[in-house]
């Protein structure tokens, strides 16, 4: 079967959900108010509230949630068969991711901007408040020590990324400035991408590598170290300097750099060579369902979205009406990469026959699933474009690398939001500090990647990754409960977000409870620690959310709803 159906059925369903059902969601569960005073006018400070141009938002919003997960995930779940990681990523962008992004961001918005932990103060109570910043804080550790330690392999494999992804900071910046003083968006965004393909192509032919001198930790180690400083620095300066022109420039570069695999699906027409449903599983393969749900995180469904809707995105927000394009736009922007992904690891460019694509998926996350990603693609790029192989493979990795390096920024910064909330909470006013507060997210992420390392240092995020998923997921529908609740409160249908929400923790407890058998198996502690830390959390977050469903029920609930005291509700 040609992969050109992949994109078609993906696409078709995207025009769907932004045409039809993102409309009815906006207008009619959530009914975003053009007329609503945003945080970011009522809170401008020029730092972390600032009203933002909606397509600037996109860009940055987009960046920040895609990271490396909707290449991972989707290159590993292939392996059970190209027909379920298809479904999941189709439907799961239409109907779960989506309306996860836009709720969060909406609902955060009506609330001062607030994390969706904090939020769930208001909608749930204190308890659940506490309990679930445990968890954001947890997921937000995991993710920055997994995508510091995807970033350094990238670097060090492909060496020729090296330039570009760093030459990307001062055009950003030089680009952040001049949108401050109101230049032309689309000369300026022009010029950007532009200057970034160029370092693209210098980066092909110059690679670059640490100086022997340097990597005392090894290369791996000691980039994960330079990324994590950079990144806290990144994470205290003004958004609209670094963290918005970075994010938004690097998502006009990524949407080029998608086109460009699209396209060339369009002008290679690729056979899929992968089985549908893969009949071969090698021993020990985990089982589809509940695992391809967790698997497949970021590209359907992911609760990481949610921390960057309410903790970045929602003090950006200029027009409340701007959530359904950031929010849900952004979601399908993630789902259309895990579209590519899938193409790119099972069409016949990267693998000529059926017994060949197996020779390159033995088994179950073997091999690195983002080289798959850029190897694939690299082919498909070079036959369909006639580009040489190393640019198209550096053109590749730095769309990994910067997909994950934009997540990293916005990781720390919502680590400080989350450390800083927590002094205003506890009165610990040192916690409360710029400095201090970034201290604590660099020290606790360095902490993980090193103090859990087994095969070089610093590897402790790939050690990780296992309960990422999962955790993720079960964050997910923690947000979506919250959101939910919150509707409920307003006296309209919740179903658009308590099913989807019904769903995903069923699949997301059962996947963390077949892992927890194989972590005890494996006596690999530090997996048990942190998933049973998050399945407890969460079990008392949800049966708090009971107990306020309940007052619901009985109309005792009180609505704490900034819209509502600003008259706009």
């Amino acid at each position: 079967m040609p992969s050109l159906f992949i994109l078609i059925f993906g696409l078709a369903g995207f025009v769907f959900g932004w045409f039809v059902y993102s409309k009815f969601i906006a207008e009619k569960i959530y009914r975003l108010d053009p007329n609503y005073e945003t945080p970011a006018h009522r809170m401008n400070d020029g730092i972390d509230y600032v009203p933002t141009n909606k397509y600037v938002l996109w860009g940055a919003h987009f960046t920040a949630v895609a990271g490396a997960a909707p290449i991972v995930g989707p290159a590993i779940a292939v392996y059970w068969g190209w027909v379920p990681a298809l479904l999941w990523v189709t439907l799961g962008s239409i109907f779960f991711a989506g309306v996860h992004d836009m709720g969060a961001l909406w609902a955060s918005t009506r609330h001062g901007a607030r994390s969706i932990g904090a939020l769930s103060e208001s909608v749930i109570g204190k308890r659940a408040r506490s309990l679930f910043m445990v968890v954001i804080f947890l997921l937000l550790l995991m993710v920055n020590a997994v995508f510091g330690s995807i970033i350094a392999s990238e670097m060090v494999d492909f060496p020729t990324s090296v330039f570009p992804a760093w030459a990307a900071i001062p055009v950003a910046i030089a680009i952040g400035v001049l949108i401050r003083r109101n230049f032309n968006l689309l000369l300026i965004s022009a010029i950007g991408v532009a200057i970034l393909y160029f370092t693209i192509w210098v980066g092909s032919v110059w690679p670059l590598s640490l100086p022997e001198e340097i990597p005392v930790l090894g290369d791996n180690g000691s980039w994960i170290v330079i990324l994590f400083i950079y990144a806290g620095i990144a994470s205290m300066l003004p958004v609209w300097l670094l963290l918005q022109p970075r994010d938004y420039i690097n998502g006009a570069q990524l949407v080029i750099g998608l086109l460009v695999l699209y396209s060339a699906v369009l002008i290679t027409g690729p056979e899929i060579t992968a089985p549908a449903f893969n009949q071969n599983l090698a021993d020990g393969t985990p089982p589809l369902f509940p695992m391809l749900f967790v698997t497949i995180a970021c590209g359907a469904i992911s609760g990481f979205h949610g921390i960057v809707s309410s903790g970045t995105s929602s003090k950006q927000i200029s027009n409340e009406k701007d959530a359904r394009f950031v929010g849900y736009l952004g979601a399908l922007g993630e789902g259309s990469l895990a579209l590519i992904t899938i193409t790119a690891v099972t069409g016949s460019l990267y693998a000529a026959t059926n017994a060949d694509w197996s020779a390159i998926y033995p088994g179950y996350n073997q091999g690195p699933p983002a080289s798959k990603f850029i190897e694939g693609g690299a082919e498909l790029i070079a036959q369909g474009w006639g580009m040489s192989l190393t640019f198209s493979q550096t053109m590749l990795t730095v769309m990994v690398v910067l997909f994950a390096g934009t997540t990293m920024d916005a990781g720390l910064r919502l680590q400080r939001y989350i450390i800083q909330e927590w002094g205003d909470i506890y009165k610990l006013n040192p916690l409360k500090n710029n400095y201090i507060s970034t201290l604590v997210a660099v020290a606790s992420c360095l902490l993980l990647a090193f103090g859990a390392s087994v095969e070089y240092p610093g590897d402790g995020g790939n050690r990780i990754w296992p309960i990422f998923g999962a955790g993720n997921q079960i964050l997910a529908s923690m947000t979506l409960l919250v959101v939910s609740i919150y509707i409920m409160k307003l006296k309209r249908n919740f179903l658009p977000t308590l099913i989807p929400m019904i769903f995903v923790i069923i699949v997301a407890f059962w996947a963390s409870g077949l892992s927890l058998v194989t972590y005890f198996q494996q006596s690999n502690w530090l997996l048990v620690i942190l998933s049973l830390a998050v399945m407890a959390a969460s079990v008392v977050v949800m049966l708090e959310a009971l107990s306020e469903i309940s007052k619901i029920r009985k109309g005792e609930a009180k609505l704490e709803d900034d819209a509502v005291s600003s008259g706009s509700e």
